[in-house]
């Protein structure tokens, strides 16, 4: 699915190279790979995880990362990244937003557990895991590469958005 796109104009190829970035945080959280992950980041950068913890800079959201990541290889789920909407608000700042959807290791939604349900918010506590995030990355352009400004990761909560 092609990400909608909104502000100013910019060339198709700084669509593809969010679109792109978007793919290699996947692949990094994926395959836990601290190092491919924390490449995405401007040194400045600020992280707001899932969970709420706030990260300030390079060398937090990377202590951060190099103890979380890891583990993550140990669990049975993880998650797709798709980039739903940018806005360009400059054509080197971008606010993109991303649909995060928890699959376990060989693709299966997790989230369907939410299909047709009378009370999806009752399902949240039965089927953490099952829980799709809504992420938002800030993206700044500098040197013609598109880097992570500033993120804020979050569960979805509203049951009305839990499956599209």
């Amino acid at each position: 699915m092609s990400p909608q796109i909104a502000g100013v104009g910019v060339p198709q190829a700084d669509v593809d190279a969010i679109v792109a970035l978007v793919d290699r945080v996947q692949e990094a959280q994926q395959k836990a790979l601290p190092e491919d992950f924390l490449s995405l980041f401007r040194q400045d950068a600020i992280w707001t995880t899932g969970h709420g913890k706030r990260l300030f800079g390079l060398d937090e959201i990377g202590a951060f990362t190099r103890t979380v990541l890891p583990g993550s290889l140990e669990h049975d789920v993880t998650a797709t990244f798709e980039v739903e909407y940018i806005l360009f608000v400059r054509p080197d700042i971008a606010a993109v937003k991303v649909r995060q959807l928890p699959v376990t290791r060989d693709g299966q939604r997790l989230d369907e557990v939410f299909l047709g349900s009378g009370d999806p918010a009752a399902l949240v506590a039965d089927h953490p895991d099952a829980v799709p995030g809504t992420p938002m990355y800030v993206l700044a352009k500098d040197d013609g590469v598109w880097r992570i400004a500033a993120a804020q990761n979050t569960k979805v909560i509203d049951p009305g958005s839990l499956v599209r």
